[in-house]
């Protein structure tokens, strides 16, 4: 089930256009509208899951072709080498606005620590 006011259901669908960079039968990946970096770009499951807390034990392969993808992403626009950072946010004090669980890709600058 798909709800029908998620913004990134709406764009995995092709819905709402996006700068899509890469697509499979899991994941979209796809330019973040308010860059934080060089690159920045998310990685949404086309599976809606509402938050981290939500992943189940069923989600787990979904989860690690997330990572797969993020660092094939990197590699391809020639950041990898250099570094990068995954990060998700989690409920609002985490920092999370669109309710789909999605993974943000930063990379082409050194990214302090902490983050926020």
């Amino acid at each position: 089930m798909t709800p029908t006011n998620c913004l990134f259901c709406k764009i995995v669908s092709g819905e709402i256009p996006a700068g899509i960079v890469y697509e499979d039968e899991l994941v979209v990946a796809f330019h973040d509208i308010n860059p934080q970096a060089p690159h920045h770009l998310l990685l949404v499951p086309r599976q809606h899951i509402r938050t981290t807390l939500d992943i189940d034990t069923v989600d787990m392969e979904l989860i690690g072709h997330v990572y797969r993808v993020a660092a094939k992403i990197a590699v391809q626009l020639g950041f990898a080498d250099a570094g990068f950072r995954i990060v998700n946010n989690c409920k609002e004090d985490g920092g999370q606005t669109v309710w789909h669980l999605h993974f943000h890709l930063l990379g082409g600058r050194k990214l302090s620590w902490p983050p926020g």
